[in-house]
């Protein structure tokens, strides 16, 4: 079997955050979060990483990690475009914003084609987490069924102390395979808790502090891409009549298909790990600390690359 390699989603901008926040340096030697991440990938086992990027960016982003990376692993480089859509479907006026993040691993079809892991380039995810699903792709091919895996975090290690953030709270069967994922774009943290608000604020539910979320850290083979190619022409055809300017092709609702349709099951891998991300500028010095604390404690060297 094929090697896994690792996919980053990392075309987007950032706006809640203000700017490029993928190359805003949180490490004592300007290491950028997404460097802590594919250091933990790297010694899991992937020795291949995707960039998904704006091509605009490439300079930006060979400069800033990409030629540094690319002395230890291959590095290779995806174009997530607004124009990348099937034969036949045209950019509706007025679109200026991608597809969305099914759209963006959609892009690194044509640099894939084995096992391989989803992450986002914002976050921190912790080694727990790719030593987990480096070893779930390693070990389970397809047969059956298509053999995807996904890392749940505790809410309580996922929540920011500045604002709110939206999650995908899962639901496993006896076996801890997904079953469902539901999104709620306004999750709080409450206490050691959490709770969210579907209505402006206007009512709130509880969440409990383990409650298993999705982080967007996916594992697929190579059959996702199929699936997820096949069934964009009907995306296309809800989104350019219901929503054509900001309709977002998720990554999550592909695979809720497949499983509904009983073609995929989704094994819920588990890390204990706490993740970091920028969420809001004012998650910068916690997310800085954090890693000094690691540093520290000897999780990681001073200088990643060197």
């Amino acid at each position: 079997m094929q090697k896994p390699v690792l996919v980053v989603m990392a075309a987007g901008m950032g706006s809640r955050y203000g700017g490029l926040k993928q190359v805003d340096p949180v490490g004592s030697h300007g290491q950028l979060i997404i460097d802590y991440s594919i250091y933990d990938a790297h010694r899991a086992g992937f020795d291949t990483v995707v960039f998904v990027i704006k091509r605009e960016l490439e300079e930006t982003f060979r400069s800033s990690i990409g030629d540094r990376l690319s002395q230890v692993m291959e590095v290779r480089y995806a174009y997530q475009e607004l124009t990348d859509l099937p034969e036949g479907y045209a950019v509706p006026e007025g679109r200026v914003k991608p597809w969305g993040t099914c759209h963006a691993v959609l892009a690194a079809r044509h640099v894939v084609d084995g096992p391989f892991a989803v992450i986002n380039s914002d976050d921190y995810y912790g080694p727990e987490a790719f030593r987990t699903i480096y070893d779930y792709l390693l070990s389970h091919p397809d047969g059956d069924y298509y053999e995807y895996a996904m890392v749940g975090y505790l809410l309580g290690n996922t929540v920011t102390e500045h604002g709110h953030v939206a999650r995908g709270v899962c639901v496993e069967d006896e076996n801890h395979y997904l079953r469902q994922v539901t999104e709620h774009t306004h999750i709080e943290k409450d206490g050691d808790h959490a709770r969210f608000t579907e209505d402006g604020g206007a009512t709130w539910s509880a969440l409990p502090g383990d409650t298993i979320v999705s982080m967007n850290l996916w594992g697929f083979t190579p059959s996702f891409l199929r699936e997820a190619q096949s069934r964009f022409p009907a995306f296309l055809d809800r989104a350019l009549t219901e929503q054509p300017e900001k309709g977002e092709y998720f990554l999550p609702s592909v695979v809720s298909q497949l499983i509904d349709e009983g073609k995929a099951r989704v094994q819920v891998l588990r890390s204990h790990d706490r993740w970091y991300g920028v969420t809001y500028k004012e998650d910068k010095p916690t997310v800085v600390q954090a890693i000094a604390d690691m540093t520290q404690r000897g999780l990681y060297p001073e200088q990643l690359w060197k």
